[in-house]
């Protein structure tokens, strides 16, 4: 059995067998597109590559066969950076977004592609738990919020923006009229407490969050009544005082502690609260002349100065977030940093330290998603961004979007009704990826912090294929690995994939300029679950309940 060292570890393996086999052996992982194990290996994407001692170049791991002594790194700079160049290289040639325009305009990055959907199927529990992972109070920003992602939403280049604040309005509304309103899944008591400062939006957002997190939590408030800016600052004709005071009451469901009519830096000291609890949120709103001192925090020209990509002050186990931190007052912005906080300070009582969930690092942290969910946690920077559309690729989108205008509400208060609701809900575009959590371009673009924007080039035009019953292909996000012609190949389709045109031009279609569905007869949903990328998957984002054969 021939042996060779990676990284420094010495591993026998079978003759034959690959640096990549060798790596796995080792525990070790080298990131691979277009490698899947029983397929010939096509060694395209070179996200691969490794460094041989004593070799000029890289070599692809998947491709290479090991050699008795080889000397393997797959850690070094230089393979490091020749993985971010292929990556980015591929996004540069990547015709898809990631993650829908109205989601990237959202401050508090709410998944609004997933609300909708769940709306128009009428699954209206599952469309409510989808937003109270990202926005605590949905009810109040269903009548306040200035709908940022209404302005980045795609269907208003053609007609108007969807109604998607209506829409969360609608879902939150549902759910306090019922008997039992929505209540998140709990984690056991973790015997920490954590104080926070204030009980307006984001103070009430990061007890919802770390409250379910398994932190005991204790919002002090200077007024007698909770809500702050939302109470005192929101005219009640904008804002019912019955809706707040209901979204309130379900963050004391929760189990968290109010102590009112307390003003922290006078009745109790600041000192007082870090000896008391583990960890503490600053979310008291503007700041007053000696409230910075009595605090004991560093401030900036736009208030508490804290780390933008944690909410770290320069206070050790002192976060801060909302209107104390910046100067442009938005209650959904607060609401964002209450939940990024309270993930921050999640890790920083685990690990006695704040590091970015996904990076390692100091760094912009977001809670995990739902099992459920489509939208994993990743940057937003490290995301494939279409861009502009033409008139003709709106057309594509428009195909599977219902044609009439903008609904307007008819119900109470301007809120909509039930028909309303799902009839605006299916004039969404569905323009966010249909597997944006097992996109391995996504996934190692996130890792090795790849940009898009670093090879320039001009975009391919964006198309869909939608013959199939159950499976859409995009042509755009497809890498030429031809896992899915060796997929097709070996379920015996007649028909199946192949690679068509030379060079650049090449793409994977079906011979004979055939459809998609008189290719994948039997083997659909082995190819869409082979695709490493979007560019094969299921209409509806996941298998069909009927199911296609594996």
């Amino acid at each position: 059995m021939p042996k060779i060292t990676i990284d420094n570890r010495e591993v026998a393996v079978e003759a034959g067998a690959t640096i990549l086999d060798a790596a796995e052996k080792l525990g070790i992982s080298i990131p691979t597109m277009c490698h899947l194990r029983g397929h010939e290996a096509t060694t395209s994407c070179m996200v691969c590559v490794v460094k041989l001692a004593g070799a000029a170049s890289l070599v692809p791991a998947c491709g290479t066969v090991v050699r008795d002594g080889m000397q393997v790194l797959c850690d070094c700079e230089e393979v490091q950076e020749a993985r971010k160049a292929a990556l980015e290289l591929l996004l540069s040639d990547h015709v898809g977004d990631c993650v829908g325009p109205c989601q990237m305009g959202c401050p508090a990055h709410m998944n609004i592609p997933q609300m909708i959907r769940r709306i128009a199927a009428g699954e209206l529990a599952a469309a409510l738990a989808t937003v109270k992972q990202d926005i605590a109070l949905p009810a109040v920003l269903g009548r306040i919020c200035p709908a940022p992602c209404e302005k980045a939403c795609r269907r208003r280049l053609h007609d108007e923006a969807v109604s998607i604040c209506l829409l969360k309005r609608y879902v939150a509304d549902v759910d306090l009229q019922a008997p039992s309103p929505y209540q998140p899944p709990r984690e056991p008591s973790r015997d920490k407490r954590v104080a926070i400062i204030g009980a307006g939006p984001a103070g009430l957002a990061a007890a919802y969050y770390l409250q379910q997190d398994g932190f005991a939590c204790t919002v002090f408030d200077d007024h007698e009544e909770p809500g702050g800016m939302l109470r005192y600052g929101v005219p009640e004709a904008d804002l019912p005082r019955d809706v707040l005071a209901a979204e309130i009451a379900q963050v004391r469901k929760l189990g968290v502690t109010f102590r009112l009519g307390v003003r922290v830096g006078a009745a109790v000291s600041m000192d007082d609260i870090r000896r008391q609890f583990d960890a503490v949120f600053l979310g008291a709103g503007a700041l007053k002349p000696g409230d910075a001192e009595a605090l004991g925090v560093e401030v900036s020209p736009d208030g508490i100065k804290i780390e933008s990509r944690t909410n770290a002050t320069n206070v050790p186990g002192v976060f801060a977030g909302g209107d104390a931190t910046r100067k442009r007052r938005l209650a959904v912005r607060s609401v964002a940093d209450g939940k990024e906080a309270a993930e921050s300070i999640r890790r920083y009582i685990e690990k006695g330290m704040v590091e970015d969930g996904n990076t390692g690092t100091t760094g912009h942290v977001r809670r995990p998603n739902p099992p459920d969910s489509i939208i994993p946690s990743f940057h937003h920077s490290n995301s494939s961004r279409m861009g502009k559309l033409d008139s003709s690729e709106m057309q594509i989108f428009l195909q599977s979007a219902a044609t009439e205008a903008r609904h307007k509400p008819s119900g109470d208060a301007g809120g909509f009704m039930s028909d309303e609701a799902c009839a605006e809900a299916l004039r969404c575009l569905r323009c966010d990826c249909r597997k944006p959590d097992t996109c391995l371009l996504r996934q190692y673009a996130q890792a090795h912090e790849a940009r898009q924007a670093r090879y320039k080039a001009e975009r391919r035009r964006f198309v869909q294929q939608t013959q199939h019953p159950d499976v859409i292909y995009e042509p755009g996000k497809c890498i030429d690995c031809g896992i899915c012609i060796q997929t097709a190949a070996q379920a015996g389709e007649k028909l199946g994939l192949t690679f068509v045109g030379r060079g650049f031009d090449v793409r994977v279609a079906v011979p004979f300029s055939e459809s998609l569905a008189e290719g994948l007869k039997v083997a659909a949903a082995r190819c869409v679950e082979a695709c490493p990328t979007g560019a094969l998957a299921f209409k509806d984002g996941h298998r069909p309940e009927d199911g296609l054969r594996l």
